[in-house]
């Protein structure tokens, strides 16, 4: 059975689905998040976000409990949305302070109440996101004892001398450790229990898009060089462990660097069969996400990208195929 879900206007930048709950929330360009619920006869009902917000919607992601969402846009602030069941609509709650540029990613702590963002003003930040109308006073953790709505627990450059957007950001399964990626293709872990100390690596890769902790210690990246790759964080490094996939392509009726500039020199053009990448993506991984176990034991993870492919890796087949490759 299909459904299309159309309240939106203009283009959708985030989606999320709360597995729990199976409710799907939505924010687009048209400044406007919406959340959707499944009736008996299966069809998808809407349900009103008061965002509050002057500039496009660009991310959204549900908390661990599904009692609220976060919301990034291009208006230098995030909406933390909430149910209020007087009106039967989604409220929100803004954090401001001191983003400077859009808020590209999201993602939160696994207390339901920390949340850390990147931005385009290339730094990453982590906030309380503690919501008093629908939560209990929270004690205090390795981040911080002051957690009022807003309060800024730390704040990471992505590099010294900028570093680009971050793309994304993760928080590890304990809640003690994260990672983000930056369009300066780099690798970057912040440990609260080591004084928020930042370990930075520097790669020979196209930047990443993606990144999330399928172990306490490991994490998986992807981006604009088609394939997901594995890195471990180990005290003050981050080390390359492998990538993830090992797909050859066989050289299409015997396809040679000579016939490739023949075809150039009679034709101007390349043989289509030379377009194609030793990869099963043919274009940037755009979205990372968990699909069976959790950041602490991951069993599988999927991967989309602008080839309009949706992937499903296997840890433990890959673990069999991929030689000397052991996640921690």
């Amino acid at each position: 059975m299909t459904n299309n879900l159309v309240e939106h206007d203009l283009k959708v930048m985030g989606i999320d689905w709360a597995p729990s709950t199976n409710r799907i929330v939505t924010c687009s360009v048209d400044r406007n998040a919406y959340v959707w619920t499944q009736g008996d006869d299966g069809k998808w009902s809407t349900t009103l976000v008061l965002l509050r917000i002057n500039r496009a919607a660009t991310c959204v992601k549900w908390s661990p409990m599904e009692n609220k969402f976060a919301v990034g846009s291009g208006a230098r602030l995030i909406s933390i949305c909430y149910f209020e069941k007087e009106n039967n609509w989604w409220v929100s709650k803004h954090i401001k302070k001191p983003i400077r540029s859009t808020v590209t990613t999201l993602d939160w702590h696994s207390n339901n109440i920390l949340l850390v963002a990147g931005s385009a003003d290339f730094k990453v930040r982590v906030y309380s996101a503690y919501i008093k109308d629908i939560e209990d006073q929270p004690g205090p953790n390795v981040w911080g004892s002051k957690l009022p709505l807003g309060q800024l627990l730390a704040e990471f450059p992505n590099s010294l001398s900028g570093g680009g957007w971050v793309h994304s950001v993760s928080f590890s399964a304990d809640g003690n450790k994260v990672a983000w990626v930056g369009h300066d293709s780099s690798i970057n872990v912040a440990d609260a229990t080591q004084g928020k100390t930042v370990v930075k690596l520097k790669t020979e890769y196209l930047p990443f898009l993606g990144c999330i902790w399928i172990s306490n210690n490991s994490l998986v990246v992807a981006g604009h060089s088609c394939i997901p790759l594995l890195y471990t964080h180990d005290g003050d490094n981050i080390n390359f462990i492998a990538k993830l996939d090992n797909t050859q392509r066989k050289e299409s009726g015997g396809l040679s660097a000579m016939k490739k500039f023949q075809s150039l020199d009679r034709q101007a053009r390349i043989e289509t069969s030379d377009t194609y990448l030793d990869s099963i993506h043919q274009n940037a991984v755009t979205c990372i996400c968990l699909y069976k176990g959790t950041k602490a034991n991951a069993k599988k993870f999927s991967t989309s990208g602008l080839d309009g492919q949706l992937v499903i890796w296997d840890l433990d087949s890959l673990e069999k195929s991929i030689e000397g490759l052991k996640i921690n």
